[in-house]
């Protein structure tokens, strides 16, 4: 079994944890805002002293590799880089959107034959999402959705649907679907990320700490400042 630390930043919630042996052991959220670069290297610190402390060696560092928000990524897998040059750790990258399914699982919200469809907030009514089945099998490839009544009609037309995730309430009176059920309260957390973690370094699916990039879905856009007069 592994050691892991978890890193996730990809939404305006940062979260750390670290499991052992399929256990989720020490655990930190900062559910302030998106204050990552501020709070970040400081749960950090207090997750690399814990174990530490415990003379527990790291096998590797996961981070959800996103997408999310563009500054949140980049935050966290620099940091998650960091660590991995540091003490020599496999980095590991995790779906945030396959993520944000492992509560909804855990938990047997859904029906056997219902698909899930994470969706994390783009703005407006558009949405980062994906399709899976309770296998966690892609339906459906991740994509930046503008959501109108026929965006997943031909899901929901043959099996219930659920949506969860920040961006998934906004959407629900434009699905306007019987199939289209709503979980509320699922974030991507960094103790979620274990059993997706410790599959990923079973299996050998390891990134180069060198040239990994976060899974942004879009470019990034910069804005142009307001004027003070």
């Amino acid at each position: 079994m592994a050691c892991i630390l978890h890193i996730e930043t990809s939404t305006q919630v940062c979260s750390v944890a670290v499991s052992e042996d399929s256990h989720v052991i020490f655990q930190l959220e900062d559910h302030s805002g998106p204050n990552h670069a501020e709070r970040l290297g400081s749960m950090v610190d207090e997750a690399l002293s814990f174990t530490d402390n415990h003379a527990i060696p790291f096998d590797a560092v996961a981070v959800s590799c996103g997408p999310g928000s563009y500054t949140g990524l980049r935050i966290g897998v620099s940091m998650a880089k960091g660590i991995c040059y540091g003490r020599n750790l496999k980095l590991i990258a995790v779906p945030t959107l396959e993520l944000m399914c492992v509560p909804v699982l855990l938990r047997e919200m859904v029906e056997e034959n219902a698909l899930l469809c994470p969706m994390i907030d783009a703005r407006r009514m558009e949405v980062y999402a994906g399709i899976y089945d309770r296998a966690l099998k892609e339906v459906r490839p991740v994509g930046a959705d503008v959501v109108d009544a026929e965006t997943y009609k031909q899901w929901l037309d043959e099996r219930p649907v659920y949506f969860f995730g920040n961006g998934a309430a906004k959407c629900m009176e434009t699905i306007n679907h019987p199939n289209a059920h709503l979980i509320e309260g699922i974030e991507p957390l960094a103790k979620w990320m274990q059993p997706l973690a410790e599959r990923r370094l079973l299996n050998g699916q390891t990134e180069d700490v060198a040239y990994f990039e976060p899974f942004y879905l879009k470019d990034y856009v910069a804005k142009m400042p307001k004027k003070l007069i």
